[in-house]
């Protein structure tokens, strides 16, 4: 059965949704498709008013999304300041574990895993954030935690140390990224290597690859104030985000910020 993936951006409630299908195959697939679609938006509090559709070499689906923004609880990239911590709320590698089944080299279980985590909705995680003082957020997608990270720190004049080694990652993640299969924008991520103080001394080990894989549905990167880290963890895994984790601590900058530290 198709899957469909619906995002939610802290602060905001999705009101109107327009869809854009593209058919190619049979009808029977794009009923599946729409079905899938209502049902997530039912759950986000959306309603689909309309859409067209057209034809191509490909089956595709997209949607046009409105809503209101509730000013006082929007999380922004900018607002992290010097001792937060950094948590974030879903495991990453869904990059090289598609690039993998694609050559038919990626196991079912990790393909399972993988997208039982793209389906699951961060509306929850963002209310949870916000509920523990959140002070910056975005949600990490095709630029990689890395390249997501470095806009939140530059945003807000500060620096970063991450600890590479409890970053959580998807099962098979590492494994795919050791045989060097990647997605084709990792090269693309790898750039944001530039904001690294101790890239050199990294390379080669696959979490660090991690750093740089690109993601689809994937979780929201938070700071959270230092006292209420520990609640906020223990709430997010009682909504069902069992992978969330503290991943790092914002440090002040030297100069306009950006730089990330490695720990092992």
């Amino acid at each position: 059965m198709p899957w469909v993936m619906c995002m939610r951006w802290a602060g905001s409630r999705s009101r109107r949704s327009r869809l854009s299908p593209c058919r190619s195959g049979p009808t029977t697939r794009l009923t599946q498709l729409l079905t899938g679609a209502v049902r997530v938006l039912d759950a986000a509090g959306a309603s689909l008013v309309g859409g067209h559709t057209g034809e191509g070499a490909e089956l595709a689906l997209g949607f046009a999304i409105t809503g209101h923004l509730d000013a006082e609880h929007l999380l922004r990239k900018a607002g992290l300041r010097p001792g937060d911590r950094l948590i974030l709320t879903k495991p990453i590698g869904t990059g090289t574990l598609f690039a993998a089944d694609m050559r038919c080299r990626a196991k079912g279980r990790w393909i399972a895993d993988a997208i039982d985590s793209m389906r699951q909705s961060n509306a929850a995680a963002a209310r949870c954030l916000l509920t523990h003082g959140a002070t910056a957020a975005t949600d990490v997608t095709g630029f990689g935690l890395l390249g997501h990270l470095v806009e939140m720190l530059q945003a807000s004049q500060v620096s970063a140390e991450l600890d590479l080694g409890v970053i959580p990652a998807l099962s098979g993640a590492e494994e795919t990224l050791r045989l060097g299969l990647r997605s084709s924008l990792h090269p693309q991520n790898v750039r944001s290597a530039r904001a690294l103080a101790d890239a050199s001394a990294r390379a080669g080990d696959p979490r660090f690859d991690l750093l740089f894989d690109p993601q689809t549905a994937g979780g929201l990167l938070a700071g959270i104030p230092a006292a209420a880290t520990t609640a906020c963890l223990d709430a997010l895994r009682a909504e069902g985000y069992s992978r969330s984790a503290v991943i790092g601590t914002v440090v002040a900058a030297s100069g306009d910020g950006g730089t990330v530290t490695l720990r092992s």
